[in-house]
């Protein structure tokens, strides 16, 4: 694990989002009465076990994973998309577990198919998303899941823009888009970060774009930690392993 040391001493909590190298976090103490502090970990369950305890981990990644999907799809997706406007494209649908577990594409297509109703194959851009799903998933079985909670960075930007979606995407054809970024450090300034934080050059091992998502994710993880957040849907589930299947915001 590597970051950057900085004197946190309250309630802390997490945001996290993947990242080429691994995970890469945004740690706040509650009351944002210390300087934030990034780090880089190439295990999710590294965080876990984090001393001293991180109070709330809100990861952007589906933590739960049913074992059929149903017309309405996994159920969180079909609630947050119609907030985001033009930016819910970055909502991807995601499969049951068995699909999740597969690492072959064509089989995991096969088993989404065997698995929901209507049958549904798999995209490209959520297969690749797989593998840190399964890491998550194995991480939390010996981990009751409270601490930990599934969140969307597009979701909480909207939340914190007082409901209303960004207006400019962060990536133009897989290429950071500049306005599209400042946008959203102007959104983290207007509640609480300083804009020298959010200016840095992000940890090795994770882009611009997952630094600010680990960002808005942090500020997400200090809301659920005063219950300022609600689930999406209200009426979520859980799955086999009693893991929440809910975006919060």
């Amino acid at each position: 694990m590597s970051g950057q040391d900085a004197p946190l001493q309250g309630r802390l909590v997490a945001g996290v989002d993947g990242c080429p190298a691994g995970w890469i976090a945004v740690l706040l103490e509650e009351g944002l009465t210390a300087p934030p502090q990034v780090l880089v970990t190439s295990r999710f369950a590294d965080l876990l076990a984090r001393e001293p305890r991180l109070e709330v981990l809100a990861v952007d990644m589906p933590i739960g994973l049913p074992d059929r999907i149903g017309p309405e799809g996994r159920g969180p997706e079909k609630h947050v998309r119609p907030l985001l406007g033009m930016r819910q494209s970055s909502v991807f649908s995601v499969p049951s577990r068995a699909a999740v577990y597969c690492e072959d594409y064509r089989e995991a297509c096969r088993i989404a198919q065997e698995t929901s109703e209507p049958p549904r194959k798999v995209s490209k851009q959520a297969f690749h998303l797989f593998p840190k799903i399964r890491e998550l998933d194995k991480a939390l079985a010996d981990e009751r899941q409270e601490r930990v909670f599934e969140v969307h960075p597009e979701v909480a930007f909207w939340r914190l823009n007082g409901g209303a979606p960004m207006s400019l995407p962060k990536k133009i054809k897989s290429r950071i888009n500049p306005d599209g970024m400042e946008e959203r450090r102007a959104c983290l300034a207007a509640h609480g970060l300083e804009p020298a934080f959010l200016s840095q050059k992000p940890p090795r091992g994770a882009g611009a774009d997952d630094f600010l998502d680990a960002c808005v994710n942090a500020i997400m993880a200090l809301r659920i930690l005063a219950g300022l957040t609600e689930p999406f849907p209200k009426d979520f589930a859980r799955d086999s392993r009693g893991h929440r299947i809910a975006i919060w915001a």
